[in-house]
């Protein structure tokens, strides 16, 4: 199946965009609701004006105002006069306490906190763990499962001396980071790359001028890395767990470059890495990432959201520029967006 090249957004209240503008139409934003589907690869896809539209949402898809229940049948209602059934089974608690599920059609959807009132309004009883309701107890499992492979170097050095090109390697730098760096133009800085595989990215800041310290917990992927940019006298190569860099990392870095990281860490150590990036950056320095929106609770990648990243760093940075990428290659398209914050 062709990838549609029209977008629409979803907004962090459940209402379709284009062109920057809410749809106010009820049958436009009801046909792109309605429409919803999950490509191979978490590609969001629906329908406007009968013109297939990839889909970019802020949060959820699907923004539950309100939540009905008629006998045992369980249904969310979204904006448009939309309305989609789903099971309290599909239902998984967020760190920031919000209820998440699934419509019987497997599309995501999270609860509004008006809807989460009325949700336990309807409950019998309920704790940290579980709710009850018509004598049946059902288990409320975390968001994410805890994946604690992935911290360890021996997970990421098996994938390498299996593939010769892993699915996250592009061979080159991330499209978003060679189009936004030319029009940033960013003054001689330090740049910290973590998680930095085969050094693409990192290559090309060097190539810029900059002078560059790139991070991997696997030996294989550094001696890749080593083997395409070990030349570069301003690049240096680090063999490092990024949760446990050396104290002399402490506000030692101008910039942190993020990509193909945050999605590939343990869900649950995301906001930790939130604190290295501070702890690495000078005061004013500037947090600089490709970052994925889509669902995907498994991984690596693992997925996530614009609305997800914003809570984890609205306390530390300021954004200057935070977009969707539109002109990714095709697997990425319609699940990027750029990132250029300044920390406070």
């Amino acid at each position: 199946m062709a990838i549609p090249t029209h977008f629409v957004q979803i907004d962090e209240e459940g209402f379709c965009v284009s062109r920057e503008l809410r749809i106010q139409d009820p049958n436009a934003g009801r046909e792109i609701l309605e429409n919803l589907k999950l490509h191979q690869g978490g590609t969001l896809l629906s329908t406007f004006g009968e013109t297939p539209v990839i889909v970019e949402a802020f949060d959820e898809p699907l923004i539950a105002l309100q939540i009905d229940k008629n006998d045992s049948h369980w249904s969310i209602r979204c904006p448009y006069d939309t309305e989609f059934s789903f099971e309290l089974k599909t239902l998984s608690l967020d760190e920031w306490d919000r209820f998440h599920g699934y419509t019987k059609d497997h599309i995501p959807f999270v609860l509004s906190r008006k809807a989460q009132a009325a949700f336990f309004n309807l409950l019998e009883e309920f704790d940290d763990d579980s709710i009850t309701v018509d004598g049946k107890t059902y288990e409320i499992p975390p968001y994410w499962d805890s994946e604690t492979d992935v911290e360890k170097e021996a997970f990421w050095s098996q994938i390498y001396k299996r593939e010769e090109n892993p699915g996250w390697n592009l061979g080159e730098p991330a499209e978003a980071l060679k189009d936004m760096f030319q029009r940033l133009k960013i003054s001689r800085s330090r740049i910290l790359v973590l998680g930095c595989g085969e050094g693409h990215d990192a290559a090309f800041f060097a190539q810029a001028g900059h002078v560059v310290t790139a991070v991997d917990i696997s030996p294989l992927a550094l001696e890749r890395a080593k083997k395409l940019y070990g030349h570069m006298e301003n690049l240096t190569f680090v063999e490092a767990d990024l949760f446990n860099l050396p104290r002399s990392y402490d506000a030692g870095f101008d910039i942190v470059f993020e990509h193909t990281c945050y999605c590939a860490i343990n869900p649950e150590l995301r906001q930790d890495l939130v604190k290295v990036w501070n702890r690495c950056l000078v005061e004013g320095g500037h947090l600089m990432g490709v970052f994925f929106a889509f669902e995907k609770r498994q991984g690596p990648p693992f997925g996530g959201s614009e609305w997800e990243l914003r809570q984890r760093v609205k306390n530390n940075y300021i954004p200057i520029f935070w977009g969707r990428w539109q002109q990714s290659v095709p697997n990425r398209q319609g699940k990027e967006f750029f990132v250029y914050a300044k920390k406070k």
